[in-house]
């Protein structure tokens, strides 16, 4: 196992620990249950996202490792994706309401990713790891849970404890060892005034 793995970011500018420190695995430990307490808390960070006119257009799919609804999702996953995430102790679906009494909700998506984002930074903080997807057949899923049409899916994430990076087949190693990196903040600024 190895927990103690560093991919702490390097920023041009101080930000908050719990951030810097997350990132996104592949590899996860195939025999560790979910922690419970911990994805609850995720889910709770979830739930307190910001949200437009505190609509919160999210809905939350969660799926243990070792469950039919585990499975189903796996089973929409694309690729690559289907290859690892399998070995998660959980995957969550983040959906997002699209429209309200036939009104469309054009900040559904977005809101949705807020609750995405803080699922994540709380998962880390207790100590899971996580990676979102959106490598997925979006109909497939939806299908597979019998979503309305004003439910529309967003990401996948796989949440589960770290695996051991060096016992991981060569494509992951490379991946998990790849340097971090992210365009320069000012290359991200479409104005700055």
């Amino acid at each position: 196992m190895t927990d103690t793995l560093d991919r702490t970011a390097i920023t041009e500018v101080p930000i908050l620990d719990v951030l810097a420190a997350r990132w996104s695995t592949r590899v996860f430990d195939a025999e560790a249950p979910i922690d419970e307490a911990a994805l609850a808390s995720a889910l709770e960070a979830a739930r307190w996202a910001p949200s437009a006119n505190n609509s919160q257009p999210w809905r939350f799919i969660v799926a243990r490792r070792g469950t039919p609804e585990h499975a189903a999702i796996l089973e929409t996953l694309m690729g690559f994706n289907q290859a690892w995430a399998g070995a998660a102790s959980a995957l969550v679906v983040f959906a997002a309401v699209t429209s309200h009494d036939g009104t469309p909700l054009a900040w559904g998506a977005y809101d949705t990713g807020q609750a995405a984002a803080h699922f994540t930074v709380q998962a880390h903080a207790a100590g899971l790891h996580t990676h979102q997807m959106g490598g997925f057949d979006r109909d497939a899923l939806a299908a597979a849970f019998d979503l309305g049409s004003d439910l529309a899916p967003v990401t996948v994430m796989a949440v589960g404890t770290l695996g051991d990076i060096a016992s991981a087949p060569e494509p992951l190693r490379e991946r998990e060892n790849a340097p971090r990196v992210r365009l320069p903040l000012a290359d991200l600024l479409a104005a700055d005034a």
